[in-house]
């Protein structure tokens, strides 16, 4: 499948690069450039692959399937994008503590949505970030099976098949376009909001869902239940460079490159939804939180 990608040019911002001996400076265009060239080899290496008819392993520790298609678009990732001096996240690749050290760091989930790839539901997702100092800087996002790439940073906005796009401007939940885990509703998490103002679709791979998030395709997201670095940090950056707001729960802004890379949950909205969605969420947020702690408290009580 090829791209088609522009990015505005207009002005002459650039993003500064990490320090290592001299300082060079690499604008925000060339990085998204090198997330667009590493898609389009990541759809190549996905070729041989049939979605709906891959044997998938389980990976130990109850971490869900993993199939040959993830490990070779990990390689193709890891050739096509890792340089000197930059770190490297995957959920593919056993983690190397020296990324912490790193100001600038690749994470990168090959495929985001596994089960839905073994299954052959199409929502499922090459997902790329850039971060830089802790903060998602440009990322890019791939949903080969609906032929759609998202791509992006904080100096250039995004991009929807190479149309610029921008995050949803609506200003209430009334008839708003929520995208929820389906695996959540499935264990009947959502049923709280069956009777709520809004619409709720089922939907697999949060990076796959914050990308629509992004380019106005839906209005929100979020989940009670913490994600890896790897899975979110591309949907942070693109929706973030669309205009977008994306808040851990209770209160908190995203930051990565973690030493523990499994986050707490958040949500994902236009600029104008933030404030009702943080709302609606405080109580659910603060049972879950009273839920967690009280085993906690317990288990310090008897020591």
């Amino acid at each position: 499948m090829k791209m088609e990608h522009e990015v505005s040019t207009s002005g002459t911002s650039t993003l500064s690069l990490y320090e290592d001996g001299p300082t060079k400076v690499q604008s925000s265009i060339e990085i998204v450039g090198r997330i667009k060239e590493a898609l389009e080899k990541a759809v190549d290496a996905l070729t041989p692959f049939v979605s709906g008819n891959v044997k998938a392993d389980q990976k130990s520790g109850d971490r869900g399937p993993v199939t040959e298609a993830d490990r070779a678009v990990n390689r193709v990732l890891h050739e096509t994008l890792l340089r000197d001096g930059e770190g490297w996240l995957s959920e593919e690749t056993i983690d190397d503590p020296e990324r912490l050290k790193k100001r600038r760091v690749w994470i990168v989930d090959p495929l985001d949505g596994t089960k839905e790839f073994v299954a052959g539901i199409p929502e499922w997702c090459v997902s790329i970030a850039m971060v830089e100092d802790g903060r998602a800087i440009a990322g890019g996002i791939c949903n080969p099976a609906t032929k759609e790439t998202f791509l992006g940073s904080r100096e250039t906005g995004i991009t929807y098949n190479g149309c610029g796009a921008q995050a949803s401007r609506k200003n209430s939940l009334d008839g708003a376009m929520v995208l929820a885990s389906r695996s959540e509703v499935r264990r009947g998490e959502w049923a709280v909001f069956d009777d709520s103002p809004f619409i709720f679709r089922p939907m697999g791979s949060v990076a796959y869902k914050m990308a629509l998030i992004a380019s106005g395709l839906a209005d929100a997201t979020w989940t009670l239940t913490p994600k890896n670095e790897w899975d979110i940090a591309a949907g942070v950056a693109l929706v973030e460079a669309a205009g977008g707001v994306v808040q851990f729960l209770p209160d908190a802004r995203p930051a990565f490159n973690n030493k523990s890379t499994l986050l707490p949950g958040l949500f994902a909205c236009g600029p104008l939804l933030s404030n009702p969605i943080s709302t609606l969420l405080r109580p659910y947020v603060k049972a879950l939180g009273e839920k967690i702690d009280s085993p906690r408290k317990a288990t310090q009580a008897r020591d």
